[in-house]
């Protein structure tokens, strides 16, 4: 090498490596082991020509004739130091050195100008995702998706996408479904082989059952090992043919663009889950072609009823006293349109549990949630109503529409029109373009009772229950409902929610009472866990969508919940991320003792050993408060949910008070 045209990197100090001893360095991204033996310094490649071992966790060992070696910790090969050649016997070649110098101190390595970077078949897939508008990325970078992840650390270096390192490939998972339901845009997730992508497979399920489009990318081992149970080799296409509805491996004769392409589009129309499966040779190969466009691609998606069905459900809402609606999670694009219909009709609306929060508790019409963890307001109307007009409900058991009503059902999917009894009038098409299409032909009856002032008295019956509740006290821990009460006073009105799943969940929809937030929650899945990773997700969405910024995002759980994914607290900790999360701490899987002591077994298996979790969140960098008195919460949570950063309230609540 001519040494005047190398770039000389500093690796280090003479202080750093005593004498005798060997040590790994990088220079730029070359592994290097740098030796320190008789006074000298010398550096050669890091990687043993046999596997690849780590010459630099290797020893210096010194022959009978005194001269010293190093030898590679894996299997005892050995090298000099100074030319890089072997004793004898294997490798002739020996290992490449480099030219290295002492300069006040400080250890310098000389290495050639760094060659241009060489397009990949990644770069171009990198590429197609930011071209259709993939913003973030959550997961974790390791051995089996080296190749992805430099493509993507490449885009994230221009700022065309955003990556999110993240402790388990769950919370990955979780995130990009919480991504996904609140934007309605895909998030990826990346993973190694193995156990990386049957890591995902649960925070992807959430996003399948709860139609949030998701990307998930997973490495995988050589293509030549495929098949012979190398290290880490499962069929992942098999794994993932359940929970994705489109699932290809990238092989090197893929049109990598195309697949690309159609992996995202799978998501994003069909709002599902699509995996990509990247061998790790192929993710490095050469490639010179275009990355995709979705431009063509997708179309408009308003689907109008047709004239029959508008006709009916005119004459059915005109010839009803007593019209409810149910404002459905489906409907969450277009509440808007869905509450301009019932301020005509004067109709109550009412909420599934994952639709909470799209129309304010504090809106005249709005009588919150039905069903199990719902309001007796919703329960009353429901029983009273002569017609019910479901928008976007998938009619789940947990909400509880009443099946013998007259209903009309409207969904932009036929499947989910009367899927599990029929509906007096099933009508395909788009719920917004529905709302637009019978807004002007709809009137409420003149002879119809005035269905706000019974929803006002009912909400005051409601309230006065409420405060009588807040008087409980059975010495075991706060009332969940003064937990929501202080939260309803003191939460920001544009806030984003997510919520977790237990006792802590239900007392939330039954409590709390939203004035515009958003709510995200794993909904057909119910998966314990949720709640912190998609907090993750939804700060993220904050960051990356003019219609969230600046939105605080407050997640909810129990002691449960919290531990499946506790270290994602540090996550938040390290990107600054401006979360707060409540955490009820009954220790004990609340709601599983309430179900075992209803099925009349006994109470088995359910309590919990834990640490102070507001201690674990200040040694995690964030703020962290205890609270064990009522009259604390206000103060504790306004403090939290000021916080800049990562918060986190513990609050010890009694499992009985729910």
């Amino acid at each position: 090498m001519d040494a005047q045209n190398l770039d000389w990197i500093k690796v280090g100090h003479v202080d750093d490596l005593p004498e005798g001893r060997v040590k790994t360095v990088t220079a730029r991204t070359t592994s290097i082991c740098l030796s320190h033996f008789d006074g000298q310094w010398a550096a050669m490649d890091n990687h043993c020509p046999h596997q690849r071992g780590p010459l630099g966790e290797g020893s210096i060992e010194k022959g009978t004739d005194g001269k010293c070696w190093i030898r590679c910790p894996w299997h005892g090969w050995d090298f000099d130091p100074l030319t890089g050649k072997p004793p004898g016997g294997h490798e002739d070649s020996g290992q490449k050195v480099y030219p290295l110098k002492i300069e006040d101190g400080d250890i310098l390595v000389g290495l050639e100008a760094e060659p241009e970077h060489e397009r990949t078949v990644t770069d171009v897939m990198a590429e197609t995702m930011v071209n259709w508008g993939v913003k973030r990325v959550f997961g974790m970078v390791g051995h089996s998706n080296l190749g992805l992840a430099d493509a993507i650390r490449l885009q994230a270096n221009k700022g065309t996408l955003e990556f999110i390192g993240i402790r388990h490939e769950g919370a990955a998972a979780f995130a990009a479904s919480a991504y996904g339901k609140l934007t309605g845009k895909p998030a990826a997730c990346l993973t190694i082989a193995g156990p990386g992508a049957t890591n995902l497979l649960t925070g992807l399920w959430d996003a399948k059952v709860d139609r949030a489009p998701v990307l998930a990318l997973t490495g995988q081992v050589q293509t030549q090992v495929f098949g012979p149970g190398a290290f880490q080799d499962i069929d992942l296409k098999s794994a993932f043919e359940a929970v994705s509805k489109f699932s290809q491996p990238v092989l090197s004769s893929s049109k990598h663009s195309e697949l690309m392409s159609l992996a995202l589009k799978t998501a994003i129309v069909d709002r599902d889950v699509a995996n990509l499966i990247f061998p790790d040779d192929v993710q490095t190969l050469p490639s010179t072609k275009d990355a995709g466009q979705p431009e063509g691609r997708l179309s408009r998606i308003e689907v109008t009823p047709s004239n029959d069905d508008l006709t009916d459900a005119i004459t059915l809402i005109n010839g009803a006293k007593r019209p409810v609606i149910v404002l459905g999670y489906g409907a969450k694009d277009v509440r808007d349109k869905v509450i301009a219909l019932a301020e005509k009709l004067g109709a109550p609306v009412l909420t599934t549990f994952k639709g909470k929060g799209l129309i304010p508790d504090t809106h005249p019409l709005s009588c919150g949630v039905l069903g199990r963890s719902g309001t007796p307001i919703a329960s009353w109307f429901m029983n009273e109503a002569d017609l019910i007009v479901s928008l976007g409900s998938s009619f789940a058991n947990h909400t509880g529409i009443a099946p013998y009503k007259p209903i009309i059902q409207v969904d932009f999917e036929r499947m989910q029109l009367g899927k599990f009894h029929p509906v007096t009038l099933p009508v395909w098409g788009e719920i917004g373009t529905f709302c637009d299409a019978v807004q002007d032909k709809v009137n409420k009856p003149s002879d119809a009772p005035n269905q706000i002032s019974e929803i006002t008295e009912r909400w005051a019956i409601w309230r006065e229950e409420k405060d009588r509740r807040l008087t409980e006290d059975h010495g075991g821990g706060i009332h969940s409902a003064a937990v929501f009460k202080a939260l309803t006073e003191l939460c920001p009105e544009d806030a984003i929610i997510p919520v977790d799943v237990g006792n802590n969940t239900y007392s939330f929809g039954r409590y709390f009472e939203p004035r515009g937030q958003r709510i995200l929650m794993s909904g057909y899945l119910g998966s314990i866990g949720f709640s912190l990773p998609a907090a993750l997700g939804a700060w993220c969405a904050t960051q990356d969508f003019d219609e969230f910024k600046g939105r605080k995002v407050i997640s909810i759980s129990g002691d449960g919940g919290f531990g499946q994914y506790a270290m994602e607290f540090t996550t938040a900790v390290k990107y600054s991320m401006n979360i707060t999360h409540i955490l009820l701490n009954n220790s004990q899987l609340g709601k599983i003792t309430k179900e075992q002591k209803s099925g009349e077994w006994p109470v088995w298996e359910t309590n919990l050993t834990n640490p102070s979790f507001a201690a674990f969140a200040r040694l995690c960098g964030g703020h962290g408060h205890r609270v064990t008195d009522p009259a604390e919460l206000n103060t504790a949570l306004a403090e939290a949910i000021a916080q800049e950063g990562p918060s986190l309230v513990e609050i010890i609540t009694d499992a009985d008070l729910v």
